[in-house]
């Protein structure tokens, strides 16, 4: 995998807590950057892909039943 640079402008305080992270984890700067882009990316990607599973779905008109619905409701409130 190639590697490039990028550069961003950053607030000093949020500098200065990934420099005290990375020597916590006795890590450089870079590291710690590209291990959070690579969690907030996975995050995203998965958020945007069940997105376009449920329009896919909405879509074919794979909606839940009132029943289902209710029932759900109920399960997750405790009410009967």
């Amino acid at each position: 995998m190639s590697k490039e640079n990028i550069t961003f402008r950053i607030d000093s305080n949020q500098k200065a807590a990934l420099d005290a992270i990375a020597a916590g984890m006795n890590r450089d700067r870079s590291y710690v950057l590209n291990e959070a882009v690579a969690t907030y990316l996975e995050m995203y990607q998965w958020q945007i892909e069940e997105i376009q599973k449920g329009i896919a779905e909405a879509d074919a008109g794979d909606f839940a039943s009132d029943e289902e619905v209710k029932a759900t409701f109920a399960r997750l409130t405790n009410a009967d």
